[in-house]
């Protein structure tokens, strides 16, 4: 089983330079670096540092993985967020439980005794809201069906289509809306009853910059989704 750790990145200089020396030569085959259009010495890093780089084209964590798939060369794909939120040495744990023939495993920050530190009340209610609506909605047992810190097998991207319906996916990223790949994801696994598990995992709180996603623009998008997903068909797994 060959492992690609995919790095999106948008500005993310300072988290870059401290986690990423954290991660081992020999935790998965493949470093990607997606990056959404970095002005700030982000590319530049990672060129230095000879990871493989992706730049896309258009806005949005959804596209630029859509763009770069084709490059991913790993049997599964790690998402892996730069900006201090993921811990790195958790990478181990979750490529082991993939070995145990999951389709896609979850770090959850809310299973066991994990806690989010960069929560906030909107944001804690929010997910808590969207996870419970997709268990109910689609037969999830999730703790955390949003979270971007997630390995599954390449080919379910393929499978289920993640990331179809361009004019969507378009229309609500260039308005500067993230649409989540994460949520698409746990929703349509869910649907497909494929073999999903989670596994515990701290968020700590971001290093440097800003969070990206704005709660009160990717809520009703997200919300519009999953209505979406409900009342449509999707690939089987």
């Amino acid at each position: 089983m060959k492992v690609t750790l995919v790095v999106p990145t948008l500005n993310e200089i300072g988290g870059m330079r401290e986690v990423m020396p954290r991660i081992k030569d020999g935790w998965c085959d493949q470093l990607l670096v997606v990056d959404g259009g970095s002005t700030d010495g982000t590319i530049e890093y990672a060129k230095a540092h000879g990871y493989s780089i992706f730049v896309q084209t258009g806005k949005g964590l959804r596209r630029g993985l859509s763009q770069a798939h084709d490059m991913i060369t790993g049997d599964v794909m790690i998402t892996f967020s730069p900006d201090g939120n993921c811990i790195p040495e958790i990478i181990p744990s979750l490529v082991e439980k993939m070995r145990q023939g999951y389709d896609m495993v979850i770090v959850s920050r809310y299973a066991g005794k994990a806690k989010s530190h960069d929560d906030d009340m909107l944001t804690s209610f929010g997910n808590s809201m969207f996870t419970g609506m997709i268990n109910i909605l689609f037969g999830g047992h999730y703790t955390d069906a949003l979270g971007i810190f997630r390995a599954y097998r390449k080919d379910v991207v393929d499978r289920l289509r993640i990331h179809e319906d361009p004019r969507f996916l378009a229309m609500a990223e260039d308005a500067g809306i993230l649409i989540g790949w994460e949520s698409k994801l746990s929703i349509r696994c869910a649907k497909a009853g494929l073999k999903v598990a989670e596994i515990p995992g701290d968020e700590p709180q971001r290093l440097h910059g800003k969070r990206k996603m704005e709660p009160f623009k990717t809520g009703p998008v997200l919300l519009a989704e999953i209505i979406r997903e409900f009342f449509s068909l999707s690939p089987k797994g």
